[in-house]
């Protein structure tokens, strides 16, 4: 095996909120068993603030729903293309892609061709819709890192090279203060019930489900009075863009930005949460939480065809079975949303039962570490691949 040289170069393409958030844990691991390594590529403020040096902000690039992506297509093809010719000129030791599937699974191909190896970190969810790209991901990946040990054997049948390295989240999930230490923090009065209003993001999903969610509260204010609600802002949304949706006709708010998300997670007594990463996130620390999920007409008609498990949230694919009830798309109403986060508040048992299941959750992701696993596998592959010249 070839000794990497001093000085790796090393590119990482992250297209969304969580792709970013795990790529800056992985470099942050790199950086301690490979101090002297250059990081740069796409991605966003936490990749920035791990030391990455950003040559596209992928803030603008997130959305969700295979009709909304077509509507920011030339936005998107304009960023494959100048990593695509980064590639070719800067040909870096390694090329680690963290999900974002369409648009990385093209720059693998460039990388195939400019002799650059791939690490895919974060599967595509190819066992859950068009399973037939696997056949793909074969051709131009070098080595898939998955988070979820289920993963593995759909990997080794179609031949991948695989390795699981167990979920980020585990490390990460834990708040940097008591319960009692963020209530104050946060300012907010521990004898009232507190909910969270977790509408995503990306932009398109705030837009689909913020005024929905502002609705939903007003609901919730009617039947307790005493409640108060917090909403984060994801990193790279803009405050004012939530801040639109807010007036004096909808109850008082506390957005809260640049926040640790755990510790907003726990002042929750339960949670409405767009589905994504963000659904694990709150399982993880034991939340009750109502899940809603909208798209295009479209994209929604498209999915039904194309999609092969039962769940939206993450959380409840994880699991296997519905822990967490989903709303989706006509289904995500104030009312049903209200009726659920009711249900929550006042029915011991029904949240109880649900934090169980969040429990075995966290077993199934496996032992801490998974940022540090991944970061040894990508310096495997760099004394690999680095040049000896």
């Amino acid at each position: 095996m070839a000794e990497a040289t001093a000085g790796a170069d090393i590119m990482l393409v992250a297209g969304e909120a969580s792709g970013d958030l795990h790529a800056a844990n992985l470099v942050r691991a790199m950086r301690e068993l490979r101090p002297d390594a250059r990081y740069y590529g796409m991605g966003a403020g936490r990749m920035r603030a791990a030391g990455v040096e950003i040559l596209i902000d992928s803030s603008r690039l997130a959305v969700v729903g295979i009709v909304e992506i077509l509507t920011h297509y030339r936005e998107i093809k304009a960023a494959l293309r100048e990593l695509q010719g980064i590639l070719a000129t800067r040909r870096p030791d390694l090329l680690i892609l963290i999900d974002y599937p369409e648009f990385n699974l093209r720059l693998a191909a460039t990388a195939k061709t400019a002799g650059v190896k791939v690490l895919y970190y974060v599967s595509p969810q190819v066992w859950a819709w068009r399973p037939g790209r696997v056949k793909k991901i074969g051709r131009r990946v070098d080595m898939m890192a998955v988070v979820f040990a289920f993963e593995v054997p759909f990997y080794e049948e179609a031949g991948v090279p695989v390795r699981f390295v167990g979920h980020p989240l585990v490390d990460e999930a834990r708040p940097s203060m008591s319960r009692t230490d963020a209530q104050n923090y946060f300012g907010l009065d521990p004898t009232r019930k507190t909910i969270g209003l977790f509408p995503g993001s990306r932009v398109s999903e705030i837009t689909r489900l913020m005024p929905v969610i502002v609705e939903t509260a007003t609901l919730l204010r009617d039947r307790f009075p005493t409640a108060q609600f917090v909403l984060p802002v994801a990193a790279g949304l803009d405050r004012g863009l939530i801040e639109g949706y807010l007036d004096d006709a909808s109850p008082p708010v506390a957005v809260l930005e640049g926040q640790n998300f755990y510790d907003v997670t726990q002042v929750c007594d339960a949670i409405i949460t767009a589905s994504g990463t963000a659904t694990l996130q709150i399982a993880l620390m034991g939340t009750p939480m109502v899940i809603i999920y909208r798209v295009s007409w479209l994209s929604y008609w498209i999915a039904r065809w194309l999609v092969t498990v039962k769940h939206i949230g993450l959380a409840n694919i994880v699991a296997g079975k519905s822990v967490v009830r989903e709303l989706i798309q006509n289904d995500v109403q104030p009312k049903p949303i209200a009726d659920e986060i009711e249900r929550l508040l006042t029915d011991q048992a029904y949240a109880d039962n649900m934090r169980r299941d969040m429990s075995g959750i966290n077993k199934t992701l496996g032992e801490a570490g998974g940022s540090y696993n991944a970061a040894q596998l990508a310096l495997e592959m760099i004394n690999l691949s680095c040049r000896t010249d």
